[in-house]
């Protein structure tokens, strides 16, 4: 079960990797497919089922679907053409496909959210059909996006469930799926998480520069929480949420140097980071999925934490921090699920704590063990969490849960790294826990918006 670093840190839009990047890719792959089958539509029409219904409103499902029928990608997209397409669109009510020329698609009508069951593959579920004239389906698919930007159909969905735990990847010389295995094969191998998880990047892709890939992500997530620290103004959605990071890190600026500072302003700091970030994907910018759009601040926060206030900081422990916090990912996405409709945020936030965790006790020299101590530890304080934005908006609780997300990783790494790697609770133990917690979890609290604090605080 190889995944990528480069499939865990995905370059995208906001304001979610489930219900807007999975979409929109979603959207892509249906063009493909009726490229493919050399088919000419005379209409398309989706509807939108489970949590992308209940919150897709609020999460830009729609306008997704919109831009990945208009052969948008979410790596490429630039957010500043989205309302002028989506004007032109609602105007000319039709799409023109590459390769297909126009085919008719009015949002209003043939995008429709389905508030029934979800479908039975997952809670987020969508249908595409290609129409000829007379109405007839030439093509439909069902797809289902299943976190962080991934897109499976039914057949993948079904491989994936159909997994055992000792499943091996061929073609990787370090094919761990646990972390129990990853822990036995760094001890016969004498290597880092590090190492071994570069060793498996360089064997699937060989002629790829990793290094170039590694710093790439590191400069599209900087640079968004670079954007985050200096706008200001109202994220869109209707909350009437401020934006905060950029008064926040202005104060913080203002205190340094002045003997102002107590010793926990190291939380604000990182508190800011991870908050810019999110601010920056409730306002449909671009980012990085870590390993989720929801959670992508946490791992930039803790980045920028290590180069900002860590003696030593430097890009080859970037480097580390992001192979390392993408094996522990991968380990999680394997095992249980990345994603909100399916476990609540503890996958979400949950996971991306325990990522940083891993990558910063990485980056500071930590043993293997005191690595996977550091994911459990941050991932153990997140077991239960509920995934209940208000408004079907990623940004109440959203932004601040980021904020806290980084510092227990902080908190995390330093546990661990303060002990031998010896702990009582495996990582895996922690991911199975995570999983059975989310099928336990009733739907009102996995991102459907019908629960929590989605219903107790009043719109204003």
């Amino acid at each position: 079960m190889f995944i990528s670093v480069f499939d865990i840190f995905k370059i995208g839009i906001g304001p979610s990797s489930s219900h807007t990047m999975g979409p929109m890719v979603a959207a892509g792959r249906f063009l493909d497919a009726l490229r493919a089958g050399k088919l000419r539509p005379a209409r398309f029409a989706v509807s939108l089922h489970g949590s992308l219904a209940f919150t897709g409103k609020g999460h830009a499902s729609d306008r997704a679907v919109c831009l990945g029928l208009l052969g948008h990608d979410p790596a490429t997209i630039d957010p500043d053409t989205v309302e002028a397409e989506m004007e032109r669109l609602a105007r000319e009510k039709y799409v023109d496909v590459e390769t297909l020329g126009p085919v008719a698609f009015d949002p209003a009508v043939d995008l429709v959210f389905d508030y029934g069951p979800p479908l039975p593959g997952h809670a987020n579920g969508m249908i595409f059909r290609a129409l000829d004239e007379s109405g007839e389906a030439l093509l439909e698919a069902t797809l289902y996006s299943i976190g962080g930007g991934f897109v499976v159909d039914a057949a993948e969905l079904c491989a994936r469930d159909d997994l055992m735990p000792d499943t091996r990847e061929t073609g990787v010389p370090f094919p761990f799926r646990t972390a129990k295995e990853m822990l036995a094969m760094g001890d016969t191998s004498d290597l880092s998480i590090a190492a071994m998880k570069r060793a498996n990047e360089v064997a699937r892709e060989p002629g790829a520069d990793l290094d170039a890939g590694l710093d790439r992500i590191w400069e599209v997530m900087n640079a968004c929480l670079q954007r985050g620290l200096s706008r200001e103004g109202v994220l869109p959605g209707g909350l009437k949420v401020r934006r905060r990071a950029r008064d926040i890190h202005r104060k913080l600026m203002d205190e340094t140097g002045r003997n102002l500072a107590f010793q926990h302003t190291v939380m604000d700091w990182l508190g800011v980071y991870a908050m810019a970030v999110n601010e920056e994907n409730a306002a449909g910018g671009t980012l990085v999925t870590a390993p989720t759009n929801g959670a992508a601040g946490v791992v930039p926060a803790v980045i920028r934490y290590y180069l900002d206030h860590c003696p030593d900081g430097c890009r080859d422990g970037v480097r580390t921090f992001l192979l390392v916090a993408a094996a522990v990912g991968g380990i999680i996405k394997a095992n249980a699920s990345i994603s909100g409709a399916e476990v609540g945020c503890q996958g979400e936030v949950g996971s991306a704590s325990a990522m940083a965790a891993a990558g910063l006790c990485a980056a500071l020299g930590g043993t293997n063990t005191q690595v996977e101590n550091a994911a459990e530890i941050a991932l153990e304080h997140h077991l239960g969490m509920t995934c209940d934005p208000i408004g079907g908006l990623v940004q109440v609780p959203c932004i601040e849960r980021n904020a806290f997300g980084a510092v227990k990783a902080v908190t995390a790494a330093s546990l661990a790294l303060h002990g031998d790697g010896a702990h009582f609770v495996p990582l895996d133990s922690c991911i199975e826990t995570m999983r059975q917690t989310g099928l336990d979890m009733t739907d009102k609290y996995k991102e459907t918006s019908k629960g929590g604090l989605a219903v107790n605080v009043v719109e204003c």
